[in-house]
């Protein structure tokens, strides 16, 4: 996946134990102090038994990297390095005298070309388009997340240090630190993906790398009711929500889809319009030609140089938008999200981390409060009733499928409670329990509040076509 961008493979001459200069790449670990005898065989991430074993693979590598002439390396892309690597392979086990077969050869250049380039053990998950998360904790256990269901795999780091540079090479790609003074650290990877580090101490077996995959097809409303995440009306009903500048809120648990809902619904945002995106670690991918994407900074070694999403909202209403979208709401910000939805920035979106609806609610009051605890909750409750429209609720299911379980439209204030009601609910038969989740997307039979908007835009007709049961 990584193969074909032209990356700086890492030299023979940098390659140390110890901790890389701050702010630069870390290596990755190639050459090892000598350690314990490893298993009989090593796993490579495929999730297939190894044909190499563990010493022959490490005389091996080290004796390529003792040849290697480091400026050869320097500036050259993994299909470039491929001739040499397989020759010094060869050279390598020749000089020692190894029985290494033709497999045996092709996997050690592959794990090779993957230490210099890539990723390590995990570049094959990543380049798999059927795994949705890739979960390393430490060196021993690598899991993946294939059709919403978690699977070990078999897949193995040499050691901690080999997981802790792999972290490091990540985080460095996005000018962050990683390092047992900032054991904890958001990044992407070149293709968009999301990644999460934790080290020692603060992770007790080892280091934790969790990734996102960044999805390579294009997940569109239309899509998703073909697979049976939404009803093609609640897909419609969503459509004319964007088209018509509703500010919305899409809630649900971690992993539920709540990033690649955002994703389908920017999708109809208009093309004459300037969007301003915020984010800890860029992922939105939006298609519409005038977008600004923003970025937050954490703070360097002495604890100074942060920029917090809060800071980039502020911001963001001097950068004259029509739309504003935050990834994820998840504290102080949610005021200055809620000042903008409701100052002229129709159309706006976020993501929140809630149960139900009504928690989503329940969540927004309390971050509120965060920013300016001195707000009475009627004030805040008529602010978020004014500014907030739609509520979409996703959720990852028992059965890995992520659905749309509601749609819940706010409706405005009956004296200090805000008033809600569902256009679209997942009711699950509970006389049908099986591996599969059943049950059916049913339709509401009320007059959307936002029909009077939507005849703004000339579209209350479709709207009213998609809410007939």
């Amino acid at each position: 996946m990584f193969g074909q961008k032209q990356v700086r493979a890492t030299p023979p001459s940098e390659l140390a134990d110890g901790a890389p200069p701050q702010g630069e790449a870390a290596p990755l670990a190639l050459v090892e102090k000598p350690s314990a005898p490893a298993p009989a065989r090593s796993q490579p991430a495929d999730g297939h038994e190894s044909l190499v074993r563990s010493d022959l693979f490490r005389t091996i590598r080290a004796g390529v990297f003792a040849a290697m002439n480091p400026s050869a390396a320097v500036g050259k892309t993994r299909e470039q390095m491929k001739p040499a690597v397989e020759t010094l392979v060869v050279d390598v086990a020749e000089r020692e005298r190894l029985n290494v077969t033709i497999a045996e050869q092709v996997q050690i250049v592959g794990e090779l070309l993957n230490d210099m380039f890539g990723l390590g053990p995990i570049e094959p998950l990543l380049a798999d388009e059927t795994i949705t998360d890739v979960l390393v904790n430490g060196p021993d256990q690598v899991w993946v997340e294939r059709h919403g269901r978690l699977e070990l795999t078999n897949c193995k780091f040499r050691d901690n240090a080999h997981v802790i540079n792999v972290a490091q090479r990540i985080a460095a790609g996005v000018g962050r630190r990683v390092d047992e003074s900032s054991p904890m650290v958001d990044a992407r990877l070149a293709d968009g993906s999301r990644v999460n580090v934790v080290l020692p101490p603060l992770a007790i077996h080892g280091a934790s790398i969790s990734i996102r995959k960044f999805s390579k097809r294009n997940i569109t409303l239309h899509r998703m009711s073909q697979q049976g995440n939404m009803s093609a009306a609640m897909a419609t009903v969503l459509k004319l929500a964007s088209t018509c500048r509703l500010n919305v809120i899409v809630s649900g648990g971690t992993g539920s889809g709540k990033t690649t809902l955002l994703n389908a619904l920017s999708h109809f945002i208009g093309h004459g319009e300037r969007t301003v995106t915020i984010e800890d670690a860029a992922e939105l991918q939006l298609v519409q030609p005038h977008v600004v994407s923003l970025e937050t900074r954490p703070e360097n070694a002495e604890g100074l140089g942060a920029v917090t999403q809060r800071d980039l909202v502020r911001n963001a209403l001097r950068m004259r938008p029509d739309r504003i979208i935050l990834g994820e709401t998840r504290g102080a910000e949610a005021f200055d999200v809620l000042q903008a939805m409701n100052t002229g920035h129709d159309g706006s979106m976020t993501t929140i981390h809630a149960n139900t609806p009504r928690d989503g609610i329940t969540r927004l009051e309390s971050m509120v409060m965060m920013a300016n605890g001195n707000l009475p909750l009627l004030s805040i409750r008529r602010q978020i009733a004014s500014a907030v429209h739609l509520i979409v609720q996703i959720e990852r299911m028992r059965d890995g499928m992520r659905r749309v379980t509601r749609i819940t439209e706010l409706v405005g204030m009956e004296g200090d409670v805000i008033i809600t009601q569902d256009l679209f609910a997942f009711r699950y038969d509970a006389s049908a329990y099986s591996e599969e989740v059943k049950g059916v997307f049913e339709t509401a039979a009320v007059r959307p509040a936002f029909a009077q908007r939507a005849a703004y835009y000339g579209l209350e007709d479709a709207l009213l076509d998609a809410m007939k049961p």
